[in-house]
């Protein structure tokens, strides 16, 4: 695990850099993991995606699937994979400061 300061605030991060204390997040980290990650602005579509990630893995303590976040967080799985290109569930969770969801490679 590696410590560095995203957004002003020292975060431990695992090897594939999500981050380790999920009550570390802000959205100024998010828009930071988002920037590395290849996307230069998160979009009121982008946040719907990121919320309803976190929201449900704070509420049940896992994440959705990619059939689950494309069905129920109004964002069509479609539209998920041009907003998030490198993975949807993936780099949502990353963005969302929570864990990386099972069945991601």
């Amino acid at each position: 695990m590696a410590t560095i300061e995203i957004a002003g605030v020292a975060v431990e991060r695992d090897p594939e850099g999500f981050l380790v204390h999920t009550g570390q997040w802000t959205p100024e980290i998010a828009a930071e993991i988002a920037g590395e990650s290849g996307i230069s602005e998160l979009t009121p579509r982008h946040w719907r995606a990121v919320e309803f990630m976190r929201e449900r893995y704070l509420t049940t303590g896992t994440a959705p699937s990619i059939r689950s976040l494309g069905k129920e967080s109004g964002v069509p799985i479609k539209e998920l994979y041009q907003l998030f290109p490198k993975g949807p569930a993936k780099l949502a969770a990353k963005i969302g400061g929570i864990p990386k969801p099972r069945g991601c490679i």
